[in-house]
């Protein structure tokens, strides 16, 4: 009984675990993030969306020559813009 309730907590584990996990953008958001970024003075970056924090994330964003990782909230603004170290 011990094993059986072990393994299911495990597996509980994993399965939490993936349904947080972070996703690649699609080509519609990807669009409305472009705009986004552009917007703030910036260009290029990593695209994804954060499910747990329920943001866009940009990593490694090239502004004014460095590098920044930006969030955005789900509708498109900017909520953060922190420089790479």
């Amino acid at each position: 009984m011990r094993t059986i309730l072990a393994s299911a907590a495990v597996l509980a584990a994993f399965v939490g675990t993936a349904l947080a996990a972070d996703r690649p953008v699609t080509d519609d958001e990807r669009a409305k993030l472009v705009s986004a970024i552009t917007a703030a003075g910036c260009s290029g970056g990593k695209m994804e969306w954060d499910q747990s924090d329920r943001e866009f994330e940009v990593d490694d964003a090239t502004c004014d020559g460095r590098r920044y990782d930006l969030k955005f909230n789900p509708d498109y603004s900017l909520k953060s813009k922190k420089q790479d170290t």
